[in-house]
Formats: structure tokens, sequence, C-alpha cells
């Protein structure tokens, strides 16, 4: 039933039960929570009071399909996400990490982010 789990990926899934303790979303402050792997980024906004996605972004999405998940992709992504909230008038959100660390490709997002005018 249960997979069993190499030890990167259990102390990641240690780290996001940890963070997730004190980081909720709110209508005027939204979660921002990223998803990483060796193909794909993918970012949510979340409203958790309501439990609903305000706006999301991936490398899965035709206009991105030909951004790689380095560091320059997620800094373009960032941006682009951040041109989205804007339009939606979200301007400060909460940042989850999920567990992963803060660096490489998780630090290139959020700089694009903050660069887009979104406040963490």
């Amino acid at each position: 039933m249960f997979r069993k789990m190499n030890d990167k990926n259990r102390k990641r899934l240690h780290r996001k039960i940890h963070i997730r303790k004190s980081i909720y979303g709110t209508a005027e402050r939204p979660r921002m929570s990223i998803t990483r792997s060796n193909k794909n980024i993918s970012v949510q906004v979340i409203n958790d009071d309501e439990g609903k996605t305000l706006a999301s972004i991936s490398t899965m999405e035709k206009e991105f399909a030909s951004i790689k998940p380095n560091t320059e992709g997620a800094a373009k992504l960032g941006e682009a996400l951040g041109a989205r909230l804007k339009d939606k008038k979200i301007s400060k959100v909460v940042f989850d990490r999920n567990g992963y660390l803060y660096h490489g490709v998780v630090k290139a997002f959020a700089d694009g982010a903050r660069k887009a005018g979104i406040e963490f």
C-alpha cells in the first residue's frame, strides 16, 4: 500500500509537513506552492480558506512547453505568474517551498515573481 521512500524523499516530506503547520493562504494573501521535478515546474496560488486555486502556471502548458526546468526557465515562469497575479489584482502571497530547499530552481522562481512585483 505505502511505497518505500528513499531518504531524500522522506526528508522532504518531513520538511513539507513542518512548513505547512505555519503557512496558510487567505483571500488577501494566498499561498504560492511550487512543485518541481526533473522535467517540469508547476506552481499554484491557493486560497486555503475556500480550498480554491486562484492561479496556476506550469511548464506543461503549451505556451511554456519550451521552458526547461532550470534556473533560467524558473525565473521566466516566475515573471509570467507574477503578470497573471497582477491581472487578478493579487500583489502579496505567502511562499510555500513545499519542502524543497530554497536554492536553485525554487529561489530563481521566487526571484522572478518578485521581479514581476509580487511581495512575499
